[in-house]
């Protein structure tokens, strides 16, 4: 008899002699225990779990492939993660204000939010941005406006990350022509840019231009990145947003690395060496309840990441096949109904990014169902990264949970239903092909439902939310100055007024052109910003040449 067949056996009959008899006494609280995602889960995992299963072929070891135990040799030994706070609200001087009093607590990398005329390319005096000024990040529509938003930081030293899609090459233009400006060469600058628009079709809709011409651009920043800002990761490839519009974590997992995959065919498809453009990938993914589901989501990620690039597109810089990712703890996981619960959610998760090995890490502050963070809270979402970092134990050690039998038998499933969506995918004609047909959307929504009617049934149970209720306990929330938007468009008004006038034209002109034939872009991109032409404007020329999206009807 060999071990396996052993332990099966000996399990067999702990069910029968110890686990059933013990049942009788006090039955188990449900009839099948599931995960965040609704995945049923296993009473206990054994080695017969994970059939034919080989350590170097699953495992290996940290920085080497497959790169399930980590990207890096020491991984949290050698340098802690990034922590990177989500940041943007009102003007560029209430956010510069958050970002030196965050930078003052600790905080190691910048990461800007956005508001929504901003994130489709709208200036803020525009007739479609009333009413949206600064409240879900902070406006930029100028290069000014970016001048203002990193006074006083130098960019040279921080590294910054800007949750930019559809205009994303001009808000990067006036992130590197603010760095020109102030000395610093473009090959000194550091940072992260989304650029990730496929996700916006998929989930959070704040696309502009079809998806061809969004992909061209996209193609374009690799190119632009990688001959002149080669410290610059030029897509941030998100299932944050695919999770928070519902997904589970499979599809999350699926659909980000089937659109990463889709990106790299594209630069490929341009002219370009995949180990000049795959270093500067980088991955974006939530941190959602379910510890074990989450750290396996991460391990498979890797794992996967790295075949892909190594067997399908012949990789050889060993760089390519490092899949590096940033995660946010899930926003949708945040309840209004008594927000101090909110800390304990996000310390979980944020345990759950660190064992799974992440680079970078911004953890949502307690009152955000409720408002943008105040200071107090998103000091308290940053004084928990720091201690999970120097208190808890859990950096002395990499890939801590490895040879587990639940977590290595979860991180295998999460692979082998990501590939069965690989292929789904591809019989649709891949993402793009997908994304005409629904089938995204349809996909998230089941899933979504699903959630939310086990949430209604008390199947899954919301601490506060629909068990162990109280009062409602009003907490301090952050309020914005009421002049910014006043100062905003008194600012644009200026900036038109005060410019060279025919230097602008001439730049807008040329990007036109550029737009219209196959050049790149971006150095027309960099000449209109330098040319004081703003955020509304740049984007309305390409808006003209390429057209906008519309969401086709899914029935």
């Amino acid at each position: 008899m060999t071990d396996l067949e052993r332990v099966r056996e000996e399990k067999r009959r702990w069910e029968r002699e110890t686990l059933g008899k013990a049942l009788e006494r006090s039955p188990e609280r449900y009839d099948e225990f599931i995960t965040t995602s609704s995945d049923v889960i296993g009473r206990l995992y054994t080695p017969d779990d994970l059939k034919d299963w080989e350590y170097m072929s699953k495992l290996g070891f940290p920085g080497e492939y497959p790169m399930t135990r980590g990207v890096y040799p020491s991984m949290h030994r050698g340098r802690l993660w990034t922590m990177r706070q989500f940041a943007g609200f009102g003007t560029a001087e209430e956010t510069n204000e958050r970002f030196k009093y965050l930078l003052a607590h600790g905080e190691t990398g910048l990461s800007t939010a956005f508001d929504f005329p901003t994130l489709y390319g709208y200036d803020t005096d525009d007739t479609e941005a009333q009413g949206e000024f600064g409240k879900c990040g902070v406006a930029i529509s100028s290069l000014r406006d970016m001048e203002i938003l990193f006074d006083g930081i130098d960019v040279s030293k921080v590294t910054t990350s800007m949750t930019i899609n559809g205009p994303a090459s001009i808000v990067w233009a006036f992130y590197l022509s603010n760095g020109l400006r102030r000395g610093v060469p473009l090959d000194r600058m550091g940072g992260t840019i989304q650029n990730d628009v496929l996700k916006e079709y998929i989930a959070q809709h704040s696309f502009i231009f079809p998806p061809e011409p969004s992909m061209r651009l996209i193609v374009d920043t690799f190119e632009y990145g990688s001959q002149h800002v080669p410290r610059w990761n030029t897509i941030s490839i998100s299932g944050y947003h695919i999770r928070e519009a519902g997904s589970t974590a499979i599809q999350e997992l699926a659909f980000t690395l089937a659109d990463g995959l889709e990106y790299a065919r594209w630069a490929v498809d341009r002219g370009l060496d995949i180990d000049k453009v795959a270093p500067r990938f980088s991955f974006f993914f939530n941190a959602h309840n379910d510890l074990f589901e989450e750290i396996a989501k991460y391990r498979a990620a890797r794992r996967i990441w790295a075949h892909e690039m190594k067997e399908t597109f012949g990789a050889k810089d060993p760089r390519s096949l490092l899949m590096r990712f940033h995660t946010q703890t899930a926003g949708c996981s945040l309840t209004a109904e008594q927000p101090e619960n909110n800390i304990v959610r996000v310390t979980i998760q944020a345990l759950a990014a660190i064992l799974g090995g992440t680079q970078s890490l911004h953890t949502n502050s307690m009152d955000e169902a409720l408002a943008l963070p105040s200071e107090k809270a998103v000091r308290i979402a940053l004084r928990t990264q720091q201690i999970l970092a120097h208190e808890s134990g859990v950096t002395g050690t990499i890939d801590p949970l490895a040879g587990s039998y639940f977590v290595e038998w979860m991180t295998d499933h999460m692979e082998e239903e990501t590939r069965k969506y690989f292929d789904r995918i591809d019989a649709m004609g891949g993402v793009l092909g997908a994304l005409s047909k629904g089938f995204y959307h349809r996909e998230i929504a089941d899933a979504a439902y699903r959630y939310q009617r086990e949430t209604d049934d008390q199947r899954r149970i919301i601490v506060g939310l629909n068990k162990y209720g109280t009062e409602h306990e009003p907490i301090p929330l952050l309020r914005m100055d009421p002049e910014g938007e006043a100062r905003q468009f008194a600012r644009l008004k200026r900036i038109r007024s005060e410019r060279d006038h025919g230097k602008w034209e001439k730049a807008l002109d040329g990007l036109r052109k550029a737009a219209e034939g196959d050049e790149n872009t971006m150095p027309h991109i960099m000449k209109a910003v330098q040319a004081e032409a703003t955020l509304g404007e740049t984007a309305l020329v390409l808006r003209e040449v390429f057209g906008e999206y519309r969401d086709p009807p899914i029935f």
